[in-house]
């Protein structure tokens, strides 16, 4: 039997001027750039906010506070953020000539890496803040609006972990129903093309206790979908209730145990540490959705060993292997890295026939992006911008083609989909599929949060088009294991 969700109440923040007092409340527009784990971090700022008196705003030339949380994953992405904030310079200096003051600040890991950098290019610029740093936001915007440049880049993981359990303790306000869940941070895996290490820090996972009082409260104010996240999530550990270690397998099946909480996934995942017990969970759990993103950069056993992987071609393929005799449904993502340094015509084929092998429904790619700091930009042999180019484009276009293959397998399926938001259309939804595909039906505004049966009709471009099972119960449930069966009827 699963354990009764907490009772709490759901609240509206009481609207607060610029001094805390009721009255206007001033606006923060955050702009998010990268992972999800940013996107996570972004929310967090924007509640740690709440009570100084900000609501959040989608435009930025009405914000009193703009903040960029950045990426520093992919090349020149610094560069980027200097030139969004040429941009915003603009914004700010007009705000000044109405009379209206605007605050800017740049956080997350390009902050990191390059915080008096920003400080000292970009004058604009009142606060940088790196990504375990903003839990301080409070704190750092008034030493900023005394006129003191803030520069806060020091790595305290467990604080800022100390503090998302504190939000998770106060009032509950209604969420979307899909929502993220930092349950790790950091990477000490040390791959030789990736900053991650260097902006993140080590791997350090949060307490179950904390897991599970976030997603309760999470599941409290409507969120049926949590994805846990992790620069490595699957390396996720800590002691249970019952003074046992935990890994992330356990962890999920506590989570499947919370009331209101229909739907789990989890991302980023390194291969080296998916270990039999999760693998298991895909198999016993329900709730646990059949979508797997597990990265494997190259086919090339040479260049696996160049990018400090630690695995080999055969270890993934022995690897996927188990992960589908458990659950035979799953949809695999991966990631690719084209034209690392050395990466030969012979390394290229190696890993476009690990991606036939496979058959992904999904994945990401990317040309090789030398990352100063990293082993990987003091190589020697840097392979050519128009072959990495190249390269790229046939990796895709194999890829495009077996997750269009994939979206045609569920052509006539009927599957359950979480209905998220409003759809492009006029009376139309959109939701996500089991296989996180995006789906878009017809069907009335109050099944918004809800999980309906559908049946894919239509494959689109990039989403599929289904419609809506016939009498369903009202309150959205479906018919237990609908999940498993569908994909099996496939």
């Amino acid at each position: 039997m699963r354990p009764s969700r907490p009772e709490v109440e759901i609240v509206e923040a009481p609207a607060q001027d610029e001094t805390g007092s009721p009255g206007r409340k001033r606006k923060v527009f955050v702009r998010t750039y990268g992972c999800q784990m940013n996107v996570y971090d972004s929310d967090r700022m924007t509640d740690v906010l709440a009570p100084e008196g900000f609501q959040a705003t989608e435009d930025l030339e009405d914000a009193d506070l703009v903040i960029l949380n950045t990426c520093h994953i992919r090349e020149k992405a610094a560069e980027k953020v200097y030139s969004e904030l040429g941009r915003i310079r603009k914004v700010k200096e007009e705000r000044a000539r109405q009379g209206k003051d605007m605050m800017v600040g740049v956080a997350g890991c390009v902050a990191q890496a390059e915080g008096e950098e920003i400080a000292r290019r970009a004058p604009i610029v009142d606060l940088v803040i790196g990504p375990q740093s903003y839990h301080r936001l409070p704190g750092l915007l008034a030493k900023a609006g005394a006129g003191e440049k803030v520069v806060e880049t020091e790595f305290d993981i467990d604080a800022k972990f100390e503090h998302l359990s504190e939000q998770a303790a106060a009032p509950v306000k209604k969420r979307p129903p899909a929502a993220f869940l930092t349950v790790q941070e950091g990477c000490d895996k040390f791959c030789t093309f990736c900053v991650v290490p260097y902006t993140r820090g080590a791997e350090v996972s949060r307490s179950v206790e904390q897991i599970v009082t976030e997603a309760e409260r999470m599941a409290a104010s409507g969120v049926r979908e949590i994805t846990l996240l992790g620069q490595n999530v699957n390396a996720w550990h800590g002691e249970g209730a019952d003074g046992k270690a935990w890994g992330l397998g356990r962890l999920l099946r506590r989570l499947a145990e919370i009331d209101g909480l229909d739907r789990l996934r989890y991302t980023t995942s390194h291969p080296r540490d998916m270990d039999d017990d999760l693998i298991a969970a895909h198999r016993d759990l329900t709730s646990l959705m059949p979508y797997l993103h597990l990265p494997v950069q190259s086919g090339s056993d040479r260049i696996l060993k160049a990018m400090n992987r630690r695995h080999t071609r055969e270890d993934y393929f022995r690897l996927i292997d188990r992960i589908r005799e458990a659950a035979p449904d799953i949809a695999l993502s991966g990631d690719f890295i084209v034209g690392f340094p050395g990466e030969t015509d012979r390394d290229f084929e190696d890993t476009m026939d690990l991606i036939r092998r496979v058959e992904y429904g999904s994945a990401f790619s990317f040309k090789y992006s030398s990352r100063p700091g990293t082993p990987g930009a003091a190589m020697d042999d840097q392979v050519p911008e128009d072959i990495k180019s190249a390269r790229l484009a046939a990796l895709q276009d194999l890829v495009s083609a077996q997750q269009k293959a994939f979206n045609a397998s569920r052509l006539g399926m009927t599957c359950d989909v979480l209905l998220e938001r409003k759809g492009r259309n006029p009376g139309q939804l959109a939701g996500k599929s089991p296989w996180l595909q995006a789906v878009q039906l017809d069907a009335p505004e109050n099944l918004i949060g809800s999980i309906q049966a559908v049946e894919i009709i239509e494959i689109g471009a990039n989403s599929l088009f289904g419609r809506l099972i016939e009498r369903q119960d009202e309150s959205g449930s479906t018919r237990p294991g609908a999940i498993k069966e569908a994909a099996f009827d496939a």
